[in-house]
């Protein structure tokens, strides 16, 4: 406890600036313990907290930056990517495209106080387009709000933070084990709401050639997009597809054949409203293989208007 109180006293800023970079990069390392810790002792000797402010601010920027490069050159590719890696994949998949869906840029604003969303959204950014001039304007807002929050607690609650500080101190040798168990739970209850999650996405698919076979038959299917507006506007969709943003409109359809189809790792929304669809009645519910993505890849046809 002594080596990290002498760390963080001598190297505050810096062990913020990488701690930050990495939380936001994708990298687990909590970053709000260090804010909060280098605020405290900051407080404790009389020192200005505004630094800490700015550099955790910088640090976050720069990672979202690398983010919404990374979604302007990679697009959907790296969204996949990112939500197959995650841990909790139904909030990566459903929450994070739908509240930026529904609001856009300024949702960055609280992106970071949000499980799980800040990096996807920022990856979204890059994806839908958003002008490099707008992402950085609502971004930088919200780091420097999240930034702000967390020294806020370190300078108001300093006392309770050495409190905790000293409480750690006297467990000696446990604490690290205490810390590592702690954290260990946490990634195995993840792992198990994945799991389920995966499960419930356990149904049959139709394939773009078998889809492209059903729209030339004489009962063509009713087919649902349910990405995003921007992304559905940027990239075009499926001839004669309808776009849907919540169940209830779904359920309002036709209940014949009604295939779903997403841009997503595992098409999960398509899955997910696909068994909501069948709680309801719907008889023949099947999401698109591969989303729009393979349908785009197989070389059929893609509307614009």
């Amino acid at each position: 406890m002594d080596t990290l109180l002498h760390l963080i006293a001598a190297y505050g800023l810096l062990v913020v600036f990488v701690s930050v970079l990495l939380d936001q990069g994708g990298i687990p390392v909590p970053a709000y313990p260090p804010i909060i810790l280098t605020a405290a002792l900051a407080t404790d000797q009389g020192r200005s907290v505004w630094p800490i402010v700015v550099v955790a601010a910088v640090a976050a920027v720069i990672a979202d930056w690398l983010w919404y490069v990374g979604g302007r050159r990679l697009g959907a590719k790296l969204l996949r990517l990112m939500c197959r890696l995650s841990l909790s994949p139904d909030s990566c998949v459903l929450m994070t495209r739908g509240i930026y869906g529904r609001w856009g840029p300024p949702s960055l604003i609280v992106a970071k106080f949000i499980p799980g969303f800040a990096a996807v959204a920022t990856t979204l950014a890059g994806e839908t387009g958003t002008r490099p001039g707008r992402f950085l304007l609502y971004d930088g807002i919200g780091a420097v709000l999240w930034a702000g929050v967390a020294v806020a607690l370190g300078a108001v609650f300093h006392e309770a933070v050495n409190s905790v500080l000293e409480r750690l101190e006297t467990l000696g040798r446990m604490t690290i084990p205490v810390v590592v168990g702690l954290i260990a739970a946490f990634v195995l209850w993840k792992l198990w709401r994945r799991r389920m999650f995966q499960r419930q996405l356990r149904m049959a698919r139709i394939t773009p050639s078998e889809l492209r076979a059903l729209m030339d038959g004489d009962s063509p299917p009713l087919i649902l997009d349910v990405r995003p507006q921007p992304q559905r506007a940027l990239t075009g969709w499926i001839p004669g597809s309808v776009f849907v943003q919540t169940i209830a409109e779904a359920s309002l359809m036709p209940r014949d054949e009604v295939i779903v189809y997403c841009d997503c790792p595992n098409e999960a929304s398509a899955a997910v409203l696909a068994r909501a669809l069948n709680k309801r009645g719907f008889k023949r519910v099947r999401p698109l293989a591969g989303g729009f993505a393979a349908w785009k890849d197989d070389g059929h046809q893609v509307s614009f208007e």
